[in-house]
């Protein structure tokens, strides 16, 4: 049995159970460690995926893989995390989660362009670049990259949101 089937099966016995938990299944690995497999499970929603919901997932996910029996005989390890910030946004869901972070985006023509995301939606991105707005559709990207910002503690805590809480 290849790695590719076990690979696209699991994606498939997975998906459901992560997505009941309103969360996408961004990817599935299974590595060999030692006399044990890794499979790692990523996910992600927007809002990002706190301690809790990766507990959940994980409780789900171990079931329904001992229920299907979908990793055999052999120990397996269970790692469930999200995406880093260095993950590369390359579907539009990426895109629209990384609203308000400064991003580098390159392009299908071989240029890139570094600039904050303003707003997205179903056909592409609208990004400030130095002040300046300039939309850029999603086939026109080929990749874009969270770019690292050290902010000052005190805007880091405030996400400019509705601010009802606390």
């Amino acid at each position: 049995m290849g790695s590719a089937t076990s690979r696209d099966r699991l994606i498939k016995l997975l998906e459901p159970v992560v997505g009941a938990e309103g969360l996408d299944l961004e990817d599935v690995t299974v590595t060999p460690a030692g006399k044990r497999r890794l499979l790692r499970v990523v996910v992600d929603r927007d809002g990002g995926v706190s301690l809790d919901d990766v507990a959940e997932v994980s409780l789900a996910v171990s079931a329904t893989l001992d229920a299907d029996d979908a990793m055999g005989a052999t120990p397996y390890v269970l790692e469930v995390s999200s995406p880093g910030v260095d993950r590369p946004l390359t579907e539009p869901r990426h895109w629209r989660r990384a609203v308000k972070r400064l991003v580098k985006a390159d392009l299908r023509d071989g240029t890139s362009v570094e600039g904050r995301i303003v707003a997205t939606d179903e056909t592409g991105v609208e990004l400030d670049i130095a002040g300046a707005p300039r939309r850029i559709d999603y086939e026109d990207l080929t990749r874009g990259r969270v770019q690292v910002e050290f902010r000052r503690l005190d805007d880091a805590e405030d996400d400019g949101e509705d601010g009802d809480e606390g």
